[in-house]
């Protein structure tokens, strides 16, 4: 039957019992198919990860100028990956590390959520946020 049409016979699901087979053009086929998968790709979610630095002694206006921009991150749909970085004998300080990311965590709650407590890895410290299904409105 495709010949008399001068298509062709493209299986279309080869795992459906019996195999599902259409007749087609095959290059026309094979355009849909990319231009699905293309569709696809496009609506997929990127998901962005922002960083913000911290030294284990950060300062008060400091704090709150990184505060400020991990709000702005997590409004426009990123996720923020806070980390104390220890260098030297600083890494004496880890408790002070941690206050400091979970008083961040603390202060974004309201448009972020902790998906990853602070946790040591080497010399950083590190906590990531996401941000809430309700800050995502942009």
């Amino acid at each position: 039957m495709a010949d008399e049409q001068d298509l062709d016979l493209v299986e279309i699901s080869p795992k459906a019992d019996p195999p599902v087979c259409k007749i087609t053009d095959y290059q026309k086929f094979l355009y849909q198919q990319k231009k699905k998968l293309k569709e696809m790709k496009a609506k997929a979610v990127k998901v962005i990860v922002k960083e913000i630095r911290f030294g284990p002694n950060t300062d008060d206006h400091d704090y709150q100028f990184k505060l400020r921009h991990a709000e702005k991150f997590l409004e426009e749909g990123a996720k923020v990956k806070a980390f104390v970085f220890f260098k030297g004998r600083s890494i004496l300080f880890k408790d002070k590390g941690e206050i400091l990311l979970l008083r961040f965590a603390q202060d974004l709650e309201e448009i972020g959520k902790v998906e990853q407590l602070p946790k040591l890895e080497g010399k950083r410290m590190i906590m990531f946020l996401a941000p809430k299904a309700s800050a995502k409105k942009k």
